[in-house]
């Protein structure tokens, strides 16, 4: 008796159903793109690196449209490319925000956000990783569904994140107080994910007690005095006297002067004798064998050591990072993340968004562990745009989607805000951001397909020519990129294949012209209305009839996958037949 062969995951009602979507191409509206006045750009600023394309203008988008949609718009062109996603999508709370639905039906949250994960999956690069933020209300659920797509072996960490405190209306009712919600961390592959370390600023560590007091003189002088009778000296008074005439400033003041000496405070500290190298064990023994004498130990491409009586000098300075441009004690960064206050955010970005706004400087630190300059960095639910502004300050290439009005209400006036250099709140004063680039606003087109008043699916009327040339193009896997001196050349799929589209009827003669001018070396796919070869074969043509070839190919004209309705897909009524199928658009 065999044994059917079985998986872990997770299952819910409605799994096995996915929409089919339909490859929407997207349509600019220029008043809302932006870009900084001339005077501010350079000419990073305005040329990508291979291509003289201006970057303020392709390398940045503000797409507004279901984002499930917009994702898969962007599925051709930039699939594997994005270094970094990072998400905020509704937690399923139940919760009415005035600008996201927050409340869905179990079985239906997990189906909308495995519908987008699995994209986002196809778009993050190999190196690349994503950031799904998100409290415990699905957590459990949510690591087992990402477990599935990107794979267990590939889930970095859970990062904790302290959102507020346990005061106010939270702390009234009994039991436990919510104060925080997570990030899970996911690499599309693992073994080439590499992360950039970072360090997170952290008090005074009072170990470190003692102060080198003639440390101009050469290690062998040394001597120590407390770091509280140094500190009083350069006021010229006691450490008694000093904190009564410091009050509340004297923590304050002490911690300034020890960063500025940190070369000298020290903390004694005794090694493990057992656990270090000979040369070390040495530099131990002499220094017990002469307690009054400072022992140096050199080490060639490791930090030099001091020992005074068996016990080594750990120096304060070792401990100092250099932290958004100033220098801190610093320690590595941990999945605890209770160091940025999600409160008093109503300045940030200059707009209003309830409950829903992020901290800039959480997003820094997402960028900084896993980003560099010039990386793509992708939010598919922009609320009010925090990921987009951030990754614009730091110099990333960004992609943000929003379905709702806060994508102009919001969103497009924080990044004109940004790209002016207005916006000086939030990260900017410590990556110095002065203002300039620029991004695209786009729209995602309406459905190339609608059914005509007989029930027919038909071309939209709403597509010209140039339109429909760039939906073939997706819709057969082609790049659209129409040349501007062979009208048969609307894009490429290889160095020698190339597609023609036309809602015109092509006659015998046309289709010679064409194949004669195309070449024995290259050949052609023809999308068009009819076409006549009088029983002739052309073996460098390929002819197929819209709207005949895409019919079958997804669902049309369907524009609403969002969170906010009841979406699971339902059976798929049975496709109209091709040959009902025409288009009344007009012939070239």
């Amino acid at each position: 008796m065999s044994i059917k062969k079985q998986k872990l995951e997770l299952t819910w009602i409605g799994k096995d159903k996915r929409p089919r979507l339909e490859p929407r191409i997207f349509l600019e509206d220029k008043s809302l793109s932006y870009q900084a006045a001339p005077e501010n750009l350079t000419a990073d600023d305005l040329f990508s690196d291979d291509e003289q394309q201006p970057k303020a203008f392709h390398d940045n988008l503000l797409i507004h449209g279901d984002n499930l949609l917009a994702l898969k718009a962007l599925e051709q062109q930039y699939a594997g490319q994005v270094k970094c996603v990072y998400i905020d999508p509704p937690f399923n709370t139940g919760e009415a925000f005035e600008n996201y639905d927050d409340g869905l039906e179990h079985s239906q949250w997990l189906t909308l956000i495995r519908d987008r994960l699995e994209l986002i999956y196809n778009l993050t690069a190999r190196d690349g990783a994503l950031f799904v933020h998100i409290d415990d209300n699905e957590l459990g659920y949510l690591m087992v569904l990402l477990d599935e797509i990107f794979g267990r072996q590939n889930r970095v960490n859970i990062v904790t994140f302290k959102q507020g405190s346990a005061t106010g209306h939270k702390s009234i009712n009994p039991g436990l107080v919510t104060t925080t919600n997570y990030i899970l961390v996911y690499a599309k592959d693992k073994s080439h994910w590499k992360p950039n370390r970072l360090y997170t600023a952290r008090e005074r560590d009072s170990r470190y007690s003692q102060f080198i007091l003639n440390y101009e003189k050469g290690y062998e002088f040394w001597s120590l005095c407390t770091l509280s009778e140094a500190f009083s000296k350069e006021y010229q008074s006691t450490p008694k006297e000093l904190k009564k005439l410091l009050g509340g400033k004297y923590e304050e003041l002490l911690s300034e002067f020890v960063i500025n000496n940190a070369h000298r405070v020290v903390q004694p500290a005794r090694p493990d004798y057992n656990s270090v190298g000979r040369n070390v064990r040495d530099s131990i023994d002499e220094s017990k064998a002469n307690p009054e004498k400072v022992v140096y130990l050199e080490r060639d491409g490791y930090e030099d050591m001091y020992f005074k009586g068996g016990q080594r000098w750990l120096f304060y300075k070792n401990k100092l990072k250099d932290i958004d441009g100033e220098l801190v004690a610093g320690e590595p960064l941990t999945n605890l993340w209770d160091d940025i206050l999600s409160n008093n955010l109503h300045k940030e970005g200059g707009v209003k968004f309830p409950k829903g706004k992020k901290p800039e400087q959480l997003i820094k630190r997402v960028l900084d562990l896993c980003t560099s300059e010039g990386d793509l960095v992708l939010d598919s639910f922009a609320g009010s745009g925090t990921t987009a502004a951030v990754a614009h300050k730091m110099k990333r290439r960004w992609i943000s989607v929003e379905l709702r009005e806060q994508a102009f209400t919001h969103i497009q006036l924080r990044l004109k805000s940004v790209i002016t250099g207005e916006d000086q709140d939030g990260i900017s004063k410590a990556v110095n951001w002065q203002g300039g680039g620029g991004f695209r606003y786009l729209r995602l087109a309406p459905s190339l397909l609608k059914k005509d008043s007989w029930g027919n699916w038909v071309i939209n009327k709403e597509y010209n020519g140039e339109m429909l040339a760039e939906a073939m193009c997706k819709h057969m896997g082609f790049t659209y990129a129409p040349s501007q001196t062979q009208f048969w050349n609307h894009g490429y799929s290889t160095e020698t294949d190339y597609i023609y589209v036309t809602t015109g009827s092509l006659a015998y003669d046309q289709l010679k012209r064409i194949s004669e001018e195309v070449g024995s070396e290259r050949t052609l796919l023809i999308c068009c209305k009819a076409f006549m070869t009088d029983g002739a074969e052309f073996a460098n043509l390929t002819l197929k009839k819209i709207p005949r070839a895409i019919l079958n190919k997804c669902e049309w004209d369907h524009d609403d996958y969002s969170f906010t309705l009841n979406v699971l897909p339902e059976e798929p009524a049975e496709q109209e037949t091709v040959e009902q199928a025409t288009t009344s658009a007009e012939e070239e």
